[in-house]
This record gives structure tokens, sequence and C-alpha cells, in this order.
């Protein structure tokens, strides 16, 4: 595993040990950020379900100034703040070991807004919708901002949700990648 793109890529990243995660692998990481990018100019990245870190330093590395990332296991969090002093990204980012619906609940009282939000949860565990539609009642995209979205192919996420419309959705053998953008014109 290893940064794909932008002022880290080629260094290579620690994968979390066991078999609690599953990595994204480079070629997936690549096409995701080939549909939302691949560069930024500026921006605050959420990362709730952080695993090794991979996804939020690919966003780091490719222009975003700030990540916020989150994850309920202490292995990953370990492995998560490894591999941001590999990259040398610590000052960009804060890591929070917490599951996914409390760190959202810490996060609307900080009145916080991304440009960019991530969501990679287990394949078994899957939170997705009530997620988004939790980012949608409060607010916490960005106007212009994404959310990416991996899940396994299986997986049937809706094409609206609340103000968010499905934009792309592909597949790269097991994994399944949906991106969502806000509804013009509606807010």
């Amino acid at each position: 595993m290893r940064v794909v793109s932008g002022k880290c890529k080629g260094l290579s990243l620690k994968a979390v040990q066991g078999t609690s995660t599953r990595p994204t692998t480079d070629k997936v990481k690549e096409a995701m950020f080939n549909i939302i990018g691949p560069y930024f100019e500026g921006g605050t990245v959420l990362d709730l379900f952080g695993g090794s870190g991979g996804l939020s330093i690919e966003a780091l590395s490719r222009g975003m100034d700030k990540a916020i990332i989150v994850d309920r296991e202490m292995k990953a969090i370990k492995t998560i703040k490894d591999n941001l002093e590999t990259c040398k990204l610590s000052s960009a980012a804060e890591v929070y070991r917490n599951d996914a619906e409390r760190a959202v609940k810490a996060i609307i009282k900080r009145e916080m807004q991304f440009d960019l939000i991530i969501l990679d949860p287990p394949y078994k565990k899957q939170q997705i919708v009530s997620l988004i539609e939790t980012f949608d009642e409060k607010e916490l995209l960005s106007n212009d901002g994404t959310i990416l979205v991996e899940h396994a192919t299986d997986v049937e996420l809706p094409e609206n949700i609340g103000h968010f419309v499905r934009t792309k959705a592909e597949k790269y053998g097991i994994c399944g990648v949906s991106v969502y953008h806000k509804i013009k014109g509606e807010i």
C-alpha cells in the first residue's frame, strides 16, 4: 500500500494488523480519486472509518488542507498516526478513537463543514444511508462538497439520499464506489 499521487506520492503505508480492516488497493484508490478530483485546492476531509488512514492521507497528499480521521479500533488509530508521521502530515490531521455515529455528534457540536467526506465502513456493518441522512440534516457537507463511499458491490445504495444525488457508481471486483453531491438548486 502506498500514496498514489500528490506531494507524498510513492510513500509506503502500513496496513492495520489483523483482519478487522480491509485496506483499499492502490488501483481502487487511484480510480476513486480520479473520479472526484484528482487534485484539490485546499479544503477539509472527514474520514469516518479511517482504517490505515490511506484514503484521507491520499486526499491530503492531493491538496486537502486538513483531515479529521476517526476509527474505533486502537490498532487502526496507531497505524493512522504512524502513516501520518511517515508522510509528514501529522500536523494536518486530527485523529480520534470513536465510533462513527458518536464522532458525527461531536462534529455537529463543533459546527464543522467538510469539502470531502469519505465513508469506507466494514462491509458487513453498513450504516451509509443513515450517516448521509445526518450529513444532509446537519449540513456537514459544503455546497460543492463530495461524499465518497466505498462499499461491497452487493450493497444497493439509493440514487437520492435527502438533498444528495449519486453522481457516479463504479465497481472494481468486490468493491463498489459511489459518489454523492448536493442536488443543485435545492439549497
